[in-house]
């Protein structure tokens, strides 16, 4: 939760000060994790072959994560816009993993246990 927080006030920052377009902010945001992906991706394989395998699906969803909250950082509150990022990772990680056949018991669902793999 910390870092959605963070990445709120980061946003905020940026995009409340008007010291980047939302635009370009997107643009940068998006750019800078690909190149940090890359670095990562390539230290730990010692290889650039394989390293690049686009996921249309993927790239499309994540550029529309990117741009709405880059838009919409400029009208909301920090808290607001963390606890929407928050509630919108979860319910896609738990909407992935119920397309993906899992399922999960009460307490599961209630947060007392975490899912056995």
């Amino acid at each position: 939760m910390a870092a959605f927080a963070a990445n709120s006030l980061f946003c905020r920052q940026a995009l409340g000060a008007a010291s980047i377009d939302a635009a370009g902010f997107t643009l940068v945001r998006l750019l800078s994790g690909a190149v940090a992906l890359a670095v990562i991706s390539m230290a730990q394989r010692k290889a650039w072959r394989g390293l690049f395998r686009p996921d249309t699906l993927a790239a499309l969803a994540l550029f529309g994560y990117a741009t709405a909250f880059s838009f919409a950082y400029r009208e909301l509150t920090a808290g607001t816009g963390a606890l929407l990022l928050f509630g919108a990772v979860q319910a896609t990680m738990i909407g992935f993993g119920l397309v993906q056949g899992e399922r999960s018991g009460a307490l599961e669902w209630v947060g007392f246990k975490s899912p056995s793999r």
